[in-house]
Order: C-alpha cells, then sequence, then structure tokens
C-alpha cells in the first residue's frame, strides 16, 4: 500500500481546501513572509501565472523562478526559464512551500572535448597514442 503524503500532518486535500490565512502558518518562515508581501501589492506577472493556472492550462510557461509552490498548483505542468531554455516540471505534493527555481537548476555541467591536434597549446605535451 503506498504511502500516503502529509505537509506538517495535513494530506494534500486537506491543504487544498484550506484557508490561506491558515496554510501560511503551517509555511516555512521565509516563504511566510515572501507570500505576505504578495498580498500586499501582488507583482502582475506573479497574478497573472497564478490566474492562467487556475485555468487548467496544459503547460504555462513563465520566468518566475521566485514563486513559492502552493497546493492549488499540485499535478500542473509548467515550463521554467533557466535563462536559456524553458525546462518543463509537473507541481508534486512534497514540493509545497518550495521555490519554482529549485527544481530548474540554470547551470549545466561542463563537457569539455579530448585533447587533440590543435585542441591548445597545452595538448601539444599530450600523447595522441
Amino acid at each position: 500500500m503506498p504511502r500516503e503524503f502529509r505537509y506538517r500532518g495535513y494530506t494534500a486535500n486537506d491543504l487544498i481546501n484550506m484557508p490561506y490565512d491558515q496554510l501560511f502558518q503551517i509555511l516555512p518562515s521565509r516563504a511566510r513572509r515572501s507570500l505576505n508581501r504578495l498580498g500586499a501589492e501582488m507583482n502582475p506577472g506573479k497574478k497573472v501565472l497564478f490566474e492562467k493556472l487556475k485555468q487548467q492550462r496544459e503547460t504555462t510557461k513563465t520566468h518566475d523562478r521566485d514563486t513559492i509552490i502552493l497546493p492549488f498548483m499540485i499535478g500542473k505542468k509548467l515550463s521554467v526559464y533557466t535563462g536559456k531554455e524553458f525546462v518543463q516540471i509537473e507541481i508534486k505534493p512534497e514540493m509545497i512551500g518550495h521555490y519554482l527555481g529549485e527544481y530548474v537548476s540554470p547551470i549545466k555541467k561542463v563537457v569539455h572535448g579530448t585533447p587533440g591536434i590543435g585542441a591548445s597549446r597545452s595538448s601539444l605535451y599530450v600523447p595522441l597514442k
């Protein structure tokens, strides 16, 4: 039997139906402060993103990596911009309270070519056999 997800003692359905002021109390302090600031004056980009997510679109593209994942986003697909391309992620219950940018890294692993003829000055001293 699969284990049911719980966030600080609440199931995913409880979190979705929970009023926002109660939800804000169980989130970590950094997320709580950020969301309280959002309530006072919501960034137009975040407002548009939340409206698009509530419309049940297939995939929503966003540049807002600093958006906190809320329970109503569970099951939605987002394409988050890394600075070069959009990377698609699906929101899972375990992601609640985290930022979108935590799941999409803008840094790629550097892959260098093999040294050979004409690669660089340092490759003159590498045996080619």
